[in-house]
């Protein structure tokens, strides 16, 4: 009886520990980055929400941030409806900083949105992106890495990716745990203008999978 029991026990802590790896898969990205930081960022030709083609090259010579969304991901959604995402949008614009948003998820995946209703909702959120790229095939997405929402790239004037990863400290999807989090972006935005290497150069992205096509 007694070695049964503790078999049991010992099946029971195995299920219970993958399970808890299951579950920090699903808010936790790899550590390994598909793009090298440090290393020119991936080139892109993707259409914005209103049609038109997008290409890094066009941002030359600018910081760029790059964000990949999802607007029914509870992550994404603790960072626009605490307007927090907007404030960086607008505090990054201020700094002459090129923000894009990237939608990968696959049509009929979470998150799809067309070009019409990416526009909306932006609006509806007050969101001010420069433009915000669908990205449903995935191509953009999957050349960058990304594996999350929120996650966020930097990318400098010369076109190198110095900041990967999340968009704060907190990988949590609760409000309050905005209170007191250091943001990364912020951070490495406030590096590159005082003409120093981005101190904090690659985290571990947090939040939903991205919902690429199989």
């Amino acid at each position: 009886m007694k070695l049964f029991n503790r078999r049991n026990l010992m099946l029971a802590g195995a299920i219970g520990f993958a399970a808890a790896l299951t579950a920090g898969a699903l808010i936790s990205g790899s550590a390994d980055a598909a793009v090298e930081t440090g290393a020119p960022a991936p080139a892109f030709s993707v259409q914005d929400a209103s049609g038109r083609t997008r290409s890094l090259s066009e941002f030359a010579g600018r910081t760029v941030v790059i964000e990949w969304t999802n607007k029914d991901c509870p992550y994404v959604r603790k960072h626009y409806n605490s307007g927090n995402m907007q404030a960086l949008q607008t505090a990054a614009a201020g700094q002459g900083a090129v923000w894009l948003t990237v939608i990968s998820s696959a049509q009929g995946e979470q998150g799809y949105l067309t070009g019409a209703a990416a526009a909306a909702h932006a609006q509806e959120v007050n969101a001010t992106p420069a433009a915000i790229l669908i990205d449903a095939s995935g191509a953009m997405g999957r050349a960058y890495g990304a594996r999350n929402t929120p996650q966020m790239f930097v990318i400098n004037a010369q076109q190198r990716v110095v900041y990967q990863g999340a968009i704060d400290d907190r990988p949590s999807a609760a409000p309050s745990s905005l209170q007191g989090a250091t943001n990364y972006v912020t951070a490495a935005l406030a590096d590159l203008r005082a003409g120093r290497a981005v101190q904090v150069a690659e985290t571990t992205p947090y939040g939903c999978t991205v919902k690429y096509r199989n």
